[in-house]
């Protein structure tokens, strides 16, 4: 598998993590979710929303209607 997704949106939230990229996929845009987050004490570092190359204007665009 080719390492080929990139950067649409970077949070400390899980949640907001999440959100975006489960309403990503109902818009038919793969999107993952690349943790960064240490949980050895209380969880700090960033959540990475990561969608195809092909994707990212299309899924940009869904974030900045949405007010995200």
């Amino acid at each position: 598998m080719e390492n080929s997704w990139v950067k649409v949106y970077t949070t400390e939230n899980a949640f907001t993590a999440e959100i975006i990229k489960q309403g990503l996929i109902e818009s038919e845009i793969p999107a993952v979710v690349l943790n960064k987050q240490d949980s050895s004490y209380k969880s700090f570092g960033v959540l990475t929303v990561m969608v195809r190359p092909e994707d990212f204007d299309k899924a940009n665009t869904y974030i900045l209607e949405n007010n995200l």
